[in-house]
């Protein structure tokens, strides 16, 4: 489980801790640890602290996904409702389970278990019983580079898209121009 604050945090700009909150997250998965608030908490326990490998899932609100720690992160904490996973490296890529659980078929599988009205909620009881295929370590890089990949193309994709568009806006706007 995440850090629990006991009130608001009290953001110190010279604090000895970093804390990640949801916000922290973006839309693609993508831990944004430049803009993390510090707080001044001088008694708190090792195991606490996220480390470069870990990931961070986000249990509440419409986007119930992970997260990987790709960086090492000094003294930096997750706040609560987000849960900490840790993986095993001798088992499971983190990368590779990342992907796993942001996969489609994963996050329907998790919507269907989500408590709550308002707000959706996944809770830790729910990923404890998660059944994760694991192939051996190799595929399973192996189809963390391919996702990559794909995801790199996507993204290629859609800028081609863009300036297709706005090259053929600009010559029938051209065009128009020509023809009055």
């Amino acid at each position: 489980m995440g850090y629990s604050f006991r009130s608001r945090l009290e953001v110190a700009v010279k604090g000895d801790v970093a804390v990640i909150q949801m916000k922290d997250i973006d839309d693609t998965h993508l831990l944004h640890p430049e803009g993390l608030v510090r707080v001044q908490m001088p008694e708190l326990k090792v195991r606490h602290f996220v480390q470069k490998g870990d990931l961070l899932f986000r249990s509440r609100g419409i986007t119930n996904s992970a997260a990987l720690v790709a960086i090492d992160l000094d003294r930096t904490l997750l706040a609560a409702p987000m849960l900490l996973i840790r993986p095993k490296a001798e088992f499971v890529e983190p990368a590779y389970l990342q992907w796993f659980i942001n996969h489609p078929s994963t996050q329907a599988k998790l919507a269907g278990q989500a408590a709550g009205t308002a707000v959706k909620m996944i809770g830790k009881g729910v990923l404890d019983q998660l059944a994760v295929i694991l192939p051996p370590l190799e595929k399973q890089r192996s189809i963390v580079e391919l996702a990559r990949l794909a995801a790199c193309e996507a993204a290629l994709l859609e800028k081609l898209k863009a300036r297709r568009k706005a090259l053929l806006d600009g010559i029938l706007l051209r065009q128009a121009k020509l023809s009055a």
